[in-house]
């Protein structure tokens, strides 16, 4: 088997003496579309942070691409898609396509000039979410569904091996939200792109991951989305700290 793109071993993490993260342990291997789920105080915004190289680790280790966070440098490898529809400005005076090549501006510098392959690669990524009858629309204008597929597109114009997603639907309506997961679910099966997905939406999410991870400040399953939904409500109960049902979304 191939080297992880992630690793995680051993890692504990604590504010003042209260523990977030206790002994986490795991690999996400290039193709995989992870889904990382946890009850609210579980952790999950930690252990991201500390994935990003936001917050230092204090016990254990990370490796991204075979190396070890300390020493890693090809940050360009990695997209990072927040809960921008909940948060975004909606007054930001900026087009779809503006928005989608402030993603080269890390690679080529803020001063640099886009050439004619750029702006081919910017409008091919702004395409691939879907989002090709509004590349000169303002992004103010545009729903939260459509705005987190624009950041999507932001995050794949410099071609990253591995995005991370921290709760993306935040903000979007229902109604787009499935269509918002077969996005990511294509993207997955047809570029290949490593996705790790940080969600509440159990229910829904299942149906598209490849693996599901749970955490409640240690990882309680790592493994199969299917054999997850099997698992009884106690075990579920059990993760979560509280009752829970198992719910599953058919599609």
């Amino acid at each position: 088997m191939s080297v992880p793109i992630l690793s995680v071993h051993n890692l504990d993490y604590k504010y003042t003496q209260a523990p977030v993260l206790k002994n986490i342990n795991m690999d996400i291997h290039e193709g995989a579309f992870v889904g990382l789920v946890g009850p609210n105080g579980s952790g999950k915004t930690t252990l991201i942070r500390l994935l990003l190289g936001i917050q230092r680790i204090q016990s254990g280790n990370i490796e991204l691409f075979g190396t070890p966070i300390q020493k890693f440098k090809k940050w360009n490898k990695i997209s990072f898609v927040s809960q921008k529809a909940n948060t975004f400005n909606k007054g930001f005076p900026a087009t779809v396509y503006e928005v989608v090549s402030m993603g080269l501006t890390s690679k080529k510098g803020y001063l640099s000039f886009f050439t004619k392959k750029d702006k081919e690669k910017i409008i091919a990524a702004i395409n691939s979410v879907g989002m090709g009858d509004y590349v000169h629309q303002n992004i103010g204008d545009l729903s939260g569904g459509q705005q987190q597929r624009v950041f999507i597109a932001r995050s794949l114009v410099s071609d990253p091996e591995l995005i991370i997603l921290d709760e993306p639907t935040v903000g979007v309506d229902t109604e787009n939200v499935e269509r918002f997961y077969n996005m990511l679910s294509r993207l997955n099966k047809e570029r290949g792109i490593t996705l790790l997905l940080v969600s509440h939406d159990i229910g829904t999410i299942t149906s598209y991951v490849t693996d599901l991870l749970c955490l409640n400040k240690t990882i309680h399953y790592h493994g199969d989305p299917k054999t997850f939904q099997q698992k009884s409500d106690e075990e579920l109960s059990n993760f979560y700290g509280h009752s829970m049902h198992s719910i599953t979304h058919q599609h």
